[in-house]
């Protein structure tokens, strides 16, 4: 009937509107049913679920065997982890398949049965679920005694599944490997030449004496090549030119030229090549993400112009006010976008809204989220007002920071004069007398600001946020110096008391003076311009670290299937392959190789938390010494350089360029807006570029909207 059909398009509306807000894709079911599913699985409920799910079973590798439930990492004095049973995470991994399952299964249904066979995606999600699903059979068949388990190294695609702009990120890169390809070619002719130049240059010569070079780097091919490609990290220079600089400085021009052609030039190279494909990358983003809201808002219009109570007109389509204030009461959208048009209609005279002037509402949804800051209190006493006057004053807060330096000079200054002293020869009388009286400086600053400019606008500031809880902080731990260590006096070194000695409280309180010296940014203003735009970039570009999180995890996990049992215990034998070696002594270097690459390896296990958390560059420095003392074998060398180019090569530059196209649209739009004292702009990635977009044409959005597969439109 027509009611029923008035609740559809009013139901269909709700979604299209709230996928406008997400910069989600219309293109899903949109009958009664499925639209009450659809806005169930979208849901902050069902999200956070699915969320959650995400990091549970990628935090199983923390304390599945082997487990890295141990305080410290060291193989020689670390106890025997905590290994779960089996069937335990297992149990686990069942659960988060199982919400995987329905994930899918709510996902295909929604897009329809067509559109699922061309979503490439949502076919290796199904794959991956498969695969994982048959490899946890097979554990719990071998009583979770085997030692590959594929599934491990899949779940990051769950993570990856999820995010709409990881899939983009990912598609992008897919279209820039052409053209690292060409870079990566012409390093590895650099390197293949340098090799060849290397054994010749220092071939094997009968005075054995001047062969350390040979010996050491370049003695065949493979030795010669891993070599040239460390000191292209720079991981072993200039342990590598050592002792032929010792024989001959001439011998320096060879690894110079080597460094200036690859570092300088080539590396830098791929990284100009990769910002100049990724340039406008999130520019594109942004436009196909606008473009998705404006389909979204354009087809919320369309169903709304269906209803049985708008006036039909053979030229123009009209929806009502009062069916559009209708949606809003019922759509989910940010409090202070949804006040704004419900102004803008309750302003309206006409009781019609044209596709242009819905469109135009919608756009309030584009624009900056402003904050006010709250206003001061109004005195009447006039000496109250010239104290509000006098400590609301910047030059206060300039004082203030003056203060702070002078509390982190004094620190300087007795750190220095202690710093060759040993602990008991100490004197915290000093340190301890003017870390009091800064603080009850810092108490008495806080506490006049809160009087000049009120409670409230004083917490509307992030930097005043930032130095009262500090200051707080340092109150609490000084009143609890004094209560338990009594007041400071010359000799103060008391017995040791509590959970910390007097020593380790002096140097916690020391720790956050100097911490809060930050609060000195917001008053340089090139300096807070820099700040803010990094932190703002650090909460936009999280789909970015999303795939750093899945690179470190994959190979974290590929290395603790490859290095197991690389490592053993001082004093044990091993064999590898045919040759016979005892475990290798626990000095600095090697002991700090283990932390780094092999995570802790003993007795047949790794350390997730090391192989995930530790890597860098040096990690193919280590390698050498690892070859060298027979612990893996040289096939090792492609997990290693797979590392070094994905993660440092690839990756970072990719982070470099997108982190250099945000700084600099951010920059130029800060630097030509006008200070406002009271207002503080909060700008998101699709903001930023929102003066140099394209708005999509009324003949785009409709031959798009023509094109939905479950959607019919009356014209």
């Amino acid at each position: 009937g027509t009611g029923a059909d008035n609740d559809l398009y009013i139901n269909q509306a709700i979604v299209f509107i709230e996928d406008a807000i997400q910069y989600r894709s219309i293109n899903h079911r949109v009958d009664s049913k499925s639209l009450w599913l659809y806005r169930w699985y979208y849901s902050r409920t069902c999200q956070w679920i699915l969320s959650l799910t995400i990091t549970v079973i990628l935090a199983l590798a923390f304390i599945e065997k082997p487990s890295s439930l141990t305080i410290t990492s060291d193989v020689r004095y670390r106890p025997p982890a905590w290994n779960p049973p089996c069937g335990l995470t297992e149990s686990i991994e069942l659960l988060c398949f199982l919400v995987f399952i329905v994930d899918v299964s709510v996902k295909s249904y929604l897009i329809g049965w067509e559109e699922f066979w061309k979503n490439k995606w949502l076919l290796a999600y199904i794959l991956t679920l498969v695969v994982s699903v048959t490899d946890w059979i097979v554990s719990l068949s071998f009583f979770c005694t085997e030692d590959v388990r594929i599934r491990r190294i899949l779940r990051p695609f769950f993570l990856l599944q999820n995010s709409s702009m990881m899939k983009k990120t990912l598609k992008s890169i897919n279209s820039t490997l052409p053209e690292m390809a060409s870079v990566v070619l012409l390093l590895a002719v650099h390197l293949s030449l340098f090799t060849m130049f290397a054994m010749l240059l220092f071939a094997r010569t009968k005075d054995g004496q001047q062969d350390k070079e040979w010996v050491g780097y370049f003695r065949n091919l493979p030795d010669s090549l891993t070599t040239l490609l460390v000191l292209l990290t720079t991981a072993n220079n200039p342990d590598v030119m050592i002792p032929a600089y010792s024989k001959n400085r001439a011998y320096s021009i060879f690894f110079i030229l080597f460094t200036v052609l690859g570092n300088l030039f080539l590396m830098n190279l791929l990284t100009a090549i990769i910002y100049n494909q990724f340039r406008g990358y999130l520019l594109k983003s942004v436009q196909s993400s606008l473009f998705r809201r404006r389909l979204g808002i354009r087809a919320a219009f369309e169903v709304l112009s269906s209803l049985k109570e708008t006036p039909a007109n053979a030229q123009q389509s009209y929806v009502s006010v009062r069916a559009l204030l209708q949606v809003l009461q019922k759509v989910e959208m940010d409090s202070r976008c949804k006040q704004a048009i419900m102004r803008s209609l309750k302003m309206c005279s006409c009781d019609q809204l044209s596709a242009a002037q819905f469109q135009k509402l919608f756009e309030e949804l584009d624009k900056d989220a402003i904050k006010q800051h709250p206003p001061s209190p109004q005195y009447q006493s006039q000496f109250m007002q010239k104290i509000q006057f006098a400590f609301g004053h910047p030059c206060f807060g300039y004082l203030g920071n003056v203060v702070a330096l002078a509390n982190i000079v004094s620190i300087c200054v007795v750190l220095v004069m202690d710093a060759d002293k040993q602990p008991s020869e100490r004197d915290d009388f000093f340190l301890g007398a003017i870390n009091c009286f800064f603080i009850l400086y810092y108490l008495l600053e806080m506490l006049l600001k809160i009087l000049a400019m009120g409670l409230k606008r004083y917490l509307s500031y992030p930097s005043n946020r930032f130095d009262g809880l500090l200051t707080v902080i340092l109150l609490v731990l000084e009143i609890a110096t004094f209560a338990v260590y009594g007041f400071p006096h010359p000799g103060w070194r008391p017995e040791f008391m509590g959970l910390l000695s007097l020593w380790d409280m002096v140097r916690l309180v020391n720790m956050l003076i100097v911490f809060r010296f930050l609060r000195i940014i917001p008053n340089m203003k090139f300096m807070a311009l820099v700040v803010t735009t990094l932190l703002d970039l650090v909460k936009n570009l999280r789909a970015f670290a999303g795939i750093l999180v899945v690179v470190f995890y994959a190979f974290a996990i590929t290395g603790i299937m490859l290095f197991k049992g690389a490592v053993v215990p001082m004093g044990n034998i091993r064999y590898v392959g045919n040759k016979h070696s005892t475990s290798w002594p626990f000095f600095n270097l090697s002991n700090f190789m283990v932390d780094l690459v092999l995570g802790g390896c003993r007795e047949s296990q790794c350390d997730f938390v090391a192989l995930f958390g530790h890597f860098q560059a040096d990690v193919i420095y280590y390698l050498l010494y690892l070859l060298s003392v027979n612990l893996i074998c040289r096939w090792a060398k492609i997990y290693f350089v797979a590392w070094w180019l994905i993660s440092s090569v690839i990756w970072v530059n990719l982070f470099v360029a997108l982190l250099l196209e945000n700084f600099i649209h951010k920059w130029d739009r800060r630097c030509h807006r006008e200070p406002l004292s009271d207002i503080e702009y909060q700008r998101t990635v699709e903001l930023m570029f929102r003066d140099v977009l394209e708005e999509p044409t009324e003949e785009e959005l409709m031959e798009k909207l023509h094109q939905h597969p479950h959607l019919q439109l009356c014209r």
